[in-house]
Parts: structure tokens; C-alpha cells; sequence
């Protein structure tokens, strides 16, 4: 099994608990998240045994304050994946095979090894100025409305929402212009579960290895440039691996963002009315989002170091964590009566914690380019409005990423911009 193979172990047994565990996947495990969570609440309490695709054993931590704790104590639950005690339950054709296959990426670092990585992307992502950022997330935003702003009417998700992130950070990555296009094509493709989605990474990484070699020898004002001249002196296979990483962690997380955040405003009342000064609410919409539709849900995860109890459970060395990220921004132990707190509250859990949570500034560069793009659009079609009925939006059937299959919209077409 690859870069796995050398840390097989036996595997462990199951856990009596798991005789009565739920099965976390299927195709009607995502029809309704909030029911499932209350559900699994209801006969587990705050972490759950589940059964992942096959029927892999593995644990659901959907209490805030148990999630808290596990992302909050890295030498207890730790990333690297090959402390796994099922990998011989699972093969290379594993449907979350990508989501546990180990690759030498920051992702799976740990201890010094991992802050020596993290540190310089925070470094790398910090240098870069924010009203530079919000100007040039303006500038992709634009560009893409200039495209159906004069039909009256767009696809939001594809057409939109789904475009900026991959688009913003090829810029940040000093791509060539005439690039760009088809590296946000290629990026959007490996992502999918297409045929050609192995075809299009390999694409995207060739052209990382490429832009790597390039700014090696003429370094520039950009992400790539400022992570091979850090101190903390990574090597070029380090930074074409994490350059990935950055563009895959931005893409369906910011894209669904937008995606959700837009359908909220449209629907929702308490937004649909202010759309004309739409910035007064777009922040407290995009918290709200975090809160209530957070674009990554759940999470694979943490891997226990050693054998301990967690939410009245027997957890066992080298078991898997999943982290209920959604199911833990709607604990109902949180809830304190206060109706208005998801618009003002920042302590959901979207975002991850701890020293393996989404690292700074990494949050606040993708609410820069949520923010921005919700903006923008509300700007440049005020008028704008749902083309379907609310009931008729598809959520895709994922337990793991929170979007929509599309959002129809129409408004006012802008003379001038016919394509």
C-alpha cells in the first residue's frame, strides 16, 4: 500500500461498542445532516462509533467540548496516518483512500517537523498585504461577472463561486496570466471524482514542479518565492507538495463558502432585504454559514497515540477520530438562548483548532476572498435573485463537504457585457 505499506499493523479488533455503530456512508447518510447529528447525539452522546465505507471501524467526535479537546492535544491525537491499526481492513482502491494515504506533505507532519512547514506557509501567506488581496480578489471577481453579467442570468456556483478561490491563489502564486485559466480548469478537475481527476492532478503538480524550479532560480514577490527563501530552508519537493496542499485546502472549502453564504443571502429574509447594502450583512452571513452550513463538515482526522477514554468511550491505540465539525458548531451544550449569537460568535469549530487547525493566517486570507467575492457580486448585480425555489437546490450527497450542485440566479443584464 504504497508509502503505507511499512507501518501495517495488526489490526485491532472491533470495540464492543461498534456492534451498534451507524454507517457513515451510503447515499442517504447526507440527505439531512442536522437529523443525523441529533440522531447520532441522541444514542451515543458526544462520540459516536461509526462505521466508515466497507465497514471500517472508526470513531465520530461530535461534542464541541470532546472536538475541542482532541484537536487541542496533538501528543494524545496526533495526524500522521500511519499509526493506523486498520490498514488492513482497507485496500488501494479504499473509496477515503485520499483522505488517509499518507504523503510527506504538512498535512501529515507532526511535532518540530510540523511547525518548521506550517510556520513558513504562515509566513508566506502573512506577507501578503491585505488591501492588495481584497483588490485582487475584486479583480478576479470582476472578471468572472463580466462574463454572464449581460445574459440575466448565471449558474453561482459554477459560473462563481466555485472560480474564485482557484483563481485567486494562482495569482498569489504569480501564474502568468494566460495560465490561469487552465490551471483553475485542471485544479477544479482533480478535485472531482471524474475519470480524468488523476489526469488533472498530475497537470497541476507538473506545472507546481515547473513554477518551483523556476522561482528557485529567480525569485519573485510570491507565495512560492517567499516559502523556498524562508529560513526554515524546505526543499523543493516541500514546497511543490504544500503548494498543493494551499490550493486544495482553498478551493471546495472558500468555493462552497461563497456558494452557501450566497444562498443564504437569497433566501433568508434577514439578508434578502438589505441585498442593496449588502456589505452591512455579509460578514454576519458568512459567520452564520460557518455556524449552520460550514463548507468541510467532517473530517478524517486524528489517530490516538495511545489507548484512553473520550466522551465515556474506550478509545484505543492507533483507532481513527473522525472530527464532527458541523456536529459540533450545532452542540446544543452551546446554546445559550442568544438567537443573534451566529452572527457575532467566531468560535465555531470550521476552522479546525489546535496546532493542526487551519493555520494562520490561512482563515482570515479565505474570508478575505469569501468576503470580497460575495461583495462584489452583490455590487455589481443588485438586483440579483433566485431563479428556482429554495426546495429545488441540490445539496451534493457528501458527509464530508457541505455546497451546492448549483445555484440559478437571475438579474438585470449589464449592457456591454454579452458574451
Amino acid at each position: 500500500m504504497n508509502d503505507n505499506a511499512g507501518a501495517r499493523t495488526r489490526v485491532a479488533p472491533f470495540s464492543p461498542d461498534h456492534d451498534h455503530a451507524m454507517r457513515f456512508y451510503g447515499p442517504d447518510i447526507a440527505r439531512d445532516p442536522v437529523s443525523l447529528y441529533e440522531e447520532m447525539r441522541r444514542r451515543f452522546g458526544p462520540v459516536a462509533p461509526i462505521l466508515l465505507d466497507g465497514d471500517v471501524p472508526a470513531w465520530f467526535v461530535l461534542g464541541y467540548r470532546e472536538l475541542h479537546h482532541v484537536t487541542g492535544h496533538p501528543e494524545w491525537f496526533a495526524r500522521d496516518c500511519r499509526r493506523w491499526n486498520q490498514w488492513d481492513r482497507v485496500g488501494d482502491d479504499w473509496p477515503l483512500m485520499p483522505y488517509v494515504m499518507w504523503t510527506p506533505s504538512v498535512m501529515f507532519a507532526e511535532g518540530a517537523e510540523h511547525r518548521r512547514r506550517a510556520g513558513a506557509i504562515g509566513d508566506a501567506l502573512a506577507a501578503v498585504d491585505r488591501a492588495d488581496l481584497t483588490l485582487l480578489c475584486r479583480q478576479v471577481a470582476d472578471g468572472l461577472i463580466d462574463h454572464f453579467a449581460g445574459d440575466g442570468e448565471a449558474d453561482l456556483v459554477s459560473q462563481y463561486a466555485h472560480q474564485i478561490p482557484a483563481g485567486v491563489i494562482a495569482r498569489l502564486y504569480g501564474i502568468p496570466q494566460h495560465e490561469v485559466p487552465e490551471m483553475v480548469r485542471d485544479n477544479l478537475l482533480s478535485l472531482d471524482v471524474t475519470a480524468d481527476a488523476a489526469q488533472a492532478h498530475q497537470r497541476v503538480q507538473d506545472r507546481m514542479r515547473r513554477l518551483v524550479t523556476q522561482r528557485r532560480a529567480h525569485p519573485r514577490a510570491d507565495v512560492p518565492s517567499r516559502l523556498l527563501t524562508h529560513p526554515a530552508g524546505l526543499t523543493d519537493d516541500e514546497v511543490v507538495i504544500d503548494l498543493l496542499v494551499i490550493m486544495a485546502a482553498a478551493q471546495a472549502p472558500t468555493g462552497n463558502w461563497i456558494g452557501n453564504t450566497l444562498r443564504l443571502m437569497l433566501i433568508d429574509d434577514d439578508f434578502s432585504l438589505t441585498l442593496q447594502g449588502g456589505r452591512s450583512s455579509s460578514g454576519e452571513a458568512l459567520n452564520e454559514v460557518l455556524w449552520k452550513n460550514t463548507p468541510t463538515q467532517n473530517f478524517i482526522g486524528r489517530w490516538a497515540v495511545q489507548s484512553c477514554e473520550l466522551g465515556g468511550r474506550r478509545i484505543q491505540r492507533g483507532d481513527l477520530l473522525v472530527l464532527g465539525l458541523a456536529a459540533a458548531n450545532c452542540d446544543p451544550r452551546l446554546n445559550t438562548g442568544d438567537l443573534s449569537i451566529h452572527g457575532t460568535n467566531r468560535a465555531q469549530m470550521s476552522f479546525g483548532h489546535g496546532e493542526h487547525g487551519c493555520p494562520f493566517p490561512a482563515p482570515a486570507v479565505a474570508e478575505v476572498i469569501a468576503r470580497t467575492a460575495v461583495e462584489t457580486l452583490l455590487d455589481r448585480l443588485p438586483d440579483v435573485r433566485m431563479a428556482v425555489s429554495p426546495e429545488q437546490l441540490r445539496w451534493r450527497p457528501s458527509v464530508w463537504m457541505r455546497g451546492l450542485f448549483e445555484l440559478p440566479a437571475r438579474f438585470s443584464p449589464i449592457i456591454g457585457f454579452r458574451h
